[in-house]
């Protein structure tokens, strides 16, 4: 089957004068962020590949350092939470628009315009995503977090300064998201189109290693034991396609049965978003390839 054409934005940032040679970063604070793995997953990523494709992006850091190593040809990127979906279609084909609306004097660090903007809705997709990028500077440990119906609820974080507006990394990753697929849709469906010697890298909503560790509320929709199983199995059919698969979750029982037979690499990363000091620290995750 031949690869669908994605769909390329001209955005020429040099016209303009805003043309931007930084190293792109992810843009927003994402519980179970992969910075501080980057070492780890880039030196276990394979050397060489065609497409990219991660089908749970969040802060997408990886992508990000694969692209500043030259390593991206075309990806192909996803996430089941729209309001993040949307933020990064608009940093890929609005970014001016975008730092225009961040500039407005209305986005200050206290707390009653805190409540005031978290309480609003817009519909523009500009300002929805300046609504995102402000409330995850400024709400409590950078979190996003959405109740049952989908609202945001996590409280004013308090912080003496908060960097809301980076111009310069806003259009360093315009200029790395051109190349590269975006869509809101189930993982399987973001990988349907993998093919041998591409490159799949799941980051899922970590399984909780107890009842009351779990923290999945990314979207309204959990991500629940089936679904890991479910996970366990698209993971196996793009093994068997000759894809390389790479994938990080917590270490557990359930998990480690559901990669018997992979490879399975222990790493201690820093749990930094609990609500309380001492749920903070190294715990260990794993981080599982399919042999290549």
């Amino acid at each position: 089957m031949e690869k669908p054409k994605i769909k390329q934005l001209n955005l020429d940032l040099s016209v303009q004068g805003t043309k931007c040679s930084s190293e792109p970063k992810p843009f927003i604070k994402w519980a179970g962020g992969k910075r501080q793995l980057l070492e780890d997953l880039v030196k276990n990523a394979p050397k060489q590949f065609n497409d990219y494709f991660e089908p749970f992006l969040g802060g997408g850091a990886l992508f990000f350092k694969l692209y500043t190593l030259g390593k991206i040809k075309r990806a192909h990127l996803n996430d089941s939470n729209k309001a993040l979906i949307d933020a990064y279609t608009v940093v890929k084909e609005k970014p001016l628009e975008l730092i225009a609306e961040l500039e407005d004097p209305k986005y200050v660090n206290d707390e009653k315009t805190f409540y005031k903007i978290r309480a609003e809705e817009p519909t523009d997709l500009v300002k929805s995503t300046a609504r995102l990028f402000y409330l995850n500077k400024t709400a409590f440990n950078g979190l996003y977090r959405v109740n049952s119906k989908g609202h945001f609820n996590v409280p004013f974080g308090r912080y003496k300064k908060a960097n809301i507006l980076d111009e310069e990394n806003i259009l360093a990753v315009s200029q790395a998201l051109q190349k590269t697929e975006i869509t809101c849709q189930d993982f399987e469906q973001a990988t349907k189109n993998a093919h041998a010697n591409d490159f799949i890298y799941f980051d899922p909503p970590y399984h909780p290693l107890s009842k009351t560790s779990s923290f999945t509320s990314y979207t309204k929709e959990d991500f629940n034991e089936e679904d890991q199983k479910r996970l366990a199995k698209t993971f196996n059919e793009l093994s068997n396609k000759g894809c390389f698969v790479m994938l990080s979750n917590s270490y557990n029982d359930l998990v480690l049965d559901l990669y018997h037979g992979y490879n399975v690499k222990i790493v201690q990363a820093s749990r930094m978003i609990n609500c309380k000091g001492n749920g903070r620290g190294k715990i260990a995750e794993v981080m599982i390839t399919n042999g290549y």
